[in-house]
């Protein structure tokens, strides 16, 4: 009985997503997931993405986290977009929280719009939100080993980005191994290295944001 609740659980998710995914297409809006584990940098991403694209496209964010608005008070700074998400101990977004934080967002008006999700590399993996793309954030802070030990999260994405890159030469990041595992696990992917404090590789992400809008259209 546990399994067929679980099933419809999955199911129930997954036609939502759809239904995100039709709207966003309508509104020819591209919808970037992003996920990682905590202090990997996935705000700090955001607000640095939000200044460089801030004259050149609209973006909006949808901030996911277990509690406080801390997050999207900092990225109000850059964008009026945002809406908050608590999900009051949940540790994944999914499709549904999704359909009703874009009731509250402009969607015509945006090109890009972030989903950040709770800061965790298991549970957010096995929920569509009807994005456009995944992709994972990974941190040379957490170390070399995270493609190891969260192997589903590096499967089922899009792009893997690694930041923090500026901390290379104070860490013993492997970043040939870190390369490896992640590419035995999903050979085709791409990786952007980067650092959002020196903005190190943000052309890269730049050239990645753009053509993935490009596709979408």
């Amino acid at each position: 009985m546990k399994i067929d609740v679980i099933e419809n659980v999955m199911q129930y998710n997954k036609d939502e997503a759809e239904i995100n995914r039709k709207k966003f297409r309508e509104n020819k809006v591209t919808v970037v997931n992003i996920l990682s584990a905590p202090g990997a940098g996935k705000t700090s991403l955001i607000i640095e993405t939000l200044k460089v694209f801030m004259d050149k496209i609209n973006i909006g964010v949808i901030e996911g986290d277990i509690s406080s608005t801390h997050d999207s008070e900092k990225i109000k700074a850059f964008t009026n977009s945002v809406v908050q998400i608590n999900t009051g101990g949940t540790c994944h977004l999914n499709a549904s929280m999704i359909a009703k934080a874009i009731e509250k967002l402009p969607l015509k008006e945006l090109d890009l719009l972030f989903i950040e999700n709770v800061g965790n590399l298991i549970c957010p993996v096995g929920f569509d939100l009807g994005e456009k793309a995944r992709i994972v954030l990974s941190s040379v802070s957490e170390g070399d080993d995270k493609p190891v030990k969260y192997p589903k999260a590096f499967l089922k994405t899009d792009l893997v980005a690694l930041n923090k890159i500026d901390m290379l030469k104070y860490s013993d990041f492997n970043m040939n191994f870190f390369t490896s595992k992640v590419k035995e696990l999903n050979p085709g992917i791409k990786i952007i290295a980067l650092s959002c404090k020196t903005r190190e590789g943000f052309k890269v992400w730049e050239e990645w944001i753009f053509d993935i809008i490009k596709n979408c259209k």
